[in-house]
């Protein structure tokens, strides 16, 4: 995959120690043509399925080729309103497949997608997949949980230590495909970015079994995204490694 200067980019998936299919989606797109990626610049998603064996893998896959598809022929110039169109036609598109396939029903994804256009960040979520931005040595959790425990945790019943050992923590209470009306976020305008700044997209598989200062430590360890990458795999692994572990990281240059 040709990357146009500008930033740095790595993806990658992994099955983990548990499963026997990996249901999580990831994608990386930017137009060919100089004129189109000044208007759309580059699309990031991760997306985590659910529903079982081929629903949750085909609701993922549905969310990044549909929201990638949508984005890629917007004509407009809001990157913003492409995602959310994207998401909701992503989300139109499980429900038929589901309805299509009644064994398959209640299928659905978690979806994180990012646009970087210029030095702004936009975004959309729904789900428990993760955004994180790593600046001045500092990790912040940009997006927030869409989950039972995440609820807890904005009321103040929880704290984010409690959350993490919770055994109700992957109660999602917002996904992709399964309720009639899509909830997502979306922020009102964009985030600047600054040269140096990390963008880590990833599955409950990753965050789930690794901690946020270790996912900064390892940023920031490795100039090469692809060795901080698998260092975060591993360690997701080392841990048990009970889910699919995807992670996609951008550095801007």
């Amino acid at each position: 995959m040709k990357i146009r200067a500008g930033i740095e980019f790595w993806g990658q998936s992994d099955i983990g120690c548990l499963r026997k299919n990996n249901e999580d989606s990831f994608g990386y797109w930017e137009p060919k043509d100089d004129k189109s990626f000044e208007r759309q610049g580059r699309l990031a998603i991760v997306a985590d399925g659910m529903g079982g064996y081929e629903g949750g893998q085909e609701a993922s896959r549905l969310a990044v080729d549909t929201l990638i598809e949508v984005y890629r022929n917007y004509q407009g110039d809001d990157p913003q309103q492409a995602m959310i169109d994207g998401l909701q036609a992503a989300h139109e598109a499980i429900r038929r497949y589901g309805n299509d396939h009644p064994e398959l029903r209640g299928m659905g994804t978690t979806c994180t997608a990012i646009a970087i256009v210029y030095d702004g960040l936009y975004y959309v979520h729904v789900g428990d997949t993760r955004l994180y931005l790593i600046r001045d040595g500092q990790i912040y959790q940009v997006t927030r949980d869409h989950s039972y425990v995440g609820r807890l945790v904005e009321a103040g019943m929880l704290s984010r230590e409690e959350a993490e050992k919770h055994p109700q923590r992957n109660i999602l209470t917002a996904a992709v495909g399964t309720a009639p009306e899509l909830m997502m976020d979306s922020p009102g305008r964009p985030e600047p970015l600054r040269p140096e700044d990390v963008l880590v997209i990833c599955t409950d598989g990753l965050w789930g079994q690794v901690h946020d200062p270790e996912i900064l430590s390892a940023v920031e360890k490795h100039k090469d995204l692809e060795d901080a990458s698998h260092e975060l795999i591993e360690l997701a692994r080392e841990r048990g490694g009970p889910d699919n572990i995807t992670v996609n990281i951008l550095r801007v240059c």
